[in-house]
């Protein structure tokens, strides 16, 4: 049973162990258990908020798995947690004991660092364009073709991304493509002095290495964060992705200003070579894999994770046989033709339309990648929160999603009716605000329907998200220069609106494949 000396040795407090010590029988024991919102109610002060719910969880997980009788809860705190090697005492004193970080969230937080050089290394394009356009003599069209040239390296690893990481796994697959897309940023500056070609090449294999990233991660992720963390862990490394605008729009004017435009590709570049080396020594592809991850911890994750088995053979013909597989394909066609059209067209926008020069058009671009970041990590928190009061997961993820193309859709209908540039740049703030909360619809969907092909399902949907920023990116080039930005926004929005259809019609929270 449960005592108070062992409740100290755990890290938690008396009324924690009034809970599993004031039953008569293991019938009221198991009633209570199996109610979180009427248990967190009684243990009250027992636990900070942040740690009730996975502590909860792991009790109820192995209280159902008891058999019955009056007896069968008197030691609990030593049973062992279904389907793991540890006890629901262990896992207490993980997620009770203060100040401890768990090893996931050093992943996590790796992940975050790559992604916020990844949108980094890709933004500062977007700004150096304007300089290199009037250097090299570019036109509106051949500015289009550079910007998109980076999306055909990045749609040939998409799903290829998907299969490495699910055989070799997600630390060997993302190191790579962090440290191939960092020598390929840092080469740019030779490339464009060797000639259009060149640069083009130069553009397509940093879309490369970028490609891997997101299946990588997905993989990653699958392995190491438990169901009721994934939406805020999957918004915090998204958010990495917006942090890394934030800073790749925010610093290039200024490093071109002073420095010249070759130093945003040097100096970006740079970094990622110092990343890689980190990753190299503080990750792992699993917690089973890692000497680093505590006992409880390991624990407490393979209780709350499906079991995955490796990859061996992938099943495409049963993959894209179900409906809630292609509603992602189709869902992430739809949400990049605006979200690429706005990350490497904005400065440019700023700049012809609004009048800004290259510092306010770094500046004022800065600005919606702030309210991603922000907007994506409260859907995080708002998403799980729903699911950890009982709301269904297909109703969540429907849900964000839902208000990840409608926001945008809403707002950049706006923009030609806007008469003042502070007008314009709030209407792009709450556009790209209200995206963010894809990360928690289309984005944490694939470990949903299929935790064991998650990173093939994100390279298979992601191949659609890419084909579209190819064709999305060198439309708006055409358009552009024979047509107006009304336009531009108008293809924008239907695909939005298209996408919300097919969403709410198709796609599911549930597990579809084993």
């Amino acid at each position: 049973m449960w005592t108070a000396a062992h409740a100290r040795g755990v890290g938690v407090r008396s009324s924690t162990v009034a809970v599993c010590t004031s039953y008569n029988t293991a019938a009221e024991r198991r009633a209570e258990l199996s109610q979180p919102s009427a248990l967190c109610g009684r243990i009250g002060a027992g636990l900070a908020a942040p740690t009730r719910q996975p502590a909860l969880y792991m009790l109820q997980a192995t209280v159902a798995a008891l058999p019955p009788g009056d007896g069968a809860l008197s030691t609990v705190d030593d049973t062992e947690v279904p389907g793991t090697t540890g006890s629901v005492a262990e896992v207490v004193e993980l997620v009770a004991t203060p100040g401890r970080w768990g090893r996931r969230w050093v992943i996590v937080g790796l992940c975050f660092l790559a992604f916020m050089l990844c949108n980094m290394d890709r933004v500062n394009m977007s700004i150096a364009i304007l300089p290199m356009s009037k250097q090299y003599a570019w036109d509106s069209a051949t500015i289009g073709l550079v910007q998109s040239s980076f999306f055909w390296g990045y749609l040939l690893t998409q799903v290829a991304g998907g299969v490495w990481a699910d055989k070799f796994g997600g630390k060997r697959v993302l190191g790579f493509g962090v440290l191939w897309w960092s020598v390929a940023t840092t080469l740019t500056p030779l490339a464009a002095g060797l000639g259009l070609p060149a640069l083009l090449l130069a553009r397509a294999s940093m879309g490369v290495g970028e490609g891997v990233a997101m299946p990588a991660m997905n993989n990653l992720l699958s392995r190491w964060v438990p169901v009721r963390e994934r939406s805020r862990s999957l918004a915090l490394v998204y958010s990495g992705m917006y942090s890394g605008s934030i800073l790749g729009l925010g610093l290039s004017p200024h490093m071109i200003d002073i420095l010249h435009w070759p130093s945003v590709f040097y100096i970006f570049g740079s970094l990622g070579v110092v990343w890689f080396a980190l990753w190299s020594a503080q990750a792992e592809s699993s917690p089973q894999e890692d000497a680093r991850c505590c006992e409880a911890e390991r624990t407490y994750i393979e209780a709350s994770t499906v079991k995955r088995r490796p990859a061996q053979e992938i099943p495409w013909r049963l993959l894209l046989s179900k409906a809630p597989v292609w509603a992602l394909i189709v869902c992430h066609f739809c949400h990049n033709w605006g979200t690429f059209i706005l990350l490497t067209w904005m400065p440019t926008y700023y700049n012809q339309v609004l009048g800004f020069d290259l510092l306010k058009s770094g500046i004022f671009s800065v600005l919606p990648w702030v309210t991603m970041a922000l907007a994506a990590n409260l859907g995080g928190w708002i998403a799980d929160t729903m699911v950890s009061r009982g709301v269904s997961v297909t109703t969540v993820r429907k849900v964000m999603q839902t208000i990840g193309f409608m926001g945008p859709a809403i707002f950049l209908t706006q923009l030609g009716r806007v008469s003042t540039p502070m007008g314009a740049v709030a209407c792009m703030m709450a556009s790209q605000g209200l995206d963010a909360f894809s990360q928690s619809g289309l984005y944490s969907n694939h470990m949903d329907i299929g935790p064991r092909y998650s990173g093939v399902l994100l390279g298979l949907s992601n191949t659609a998200g890419v084909l579209a920023g190819v064709l999305g990116t060198a439309a708006t080039g055409l358009i552009l220069a024979n047509g107006t930005w009304d336009e531009v926004w108008g293809v924008a929005v239907a695909f939005y609106l298209l996408g919300t259809v097919v969403w709410n019609l198709f796609a599911t929270g549930e597990q579809v494949f084993d």
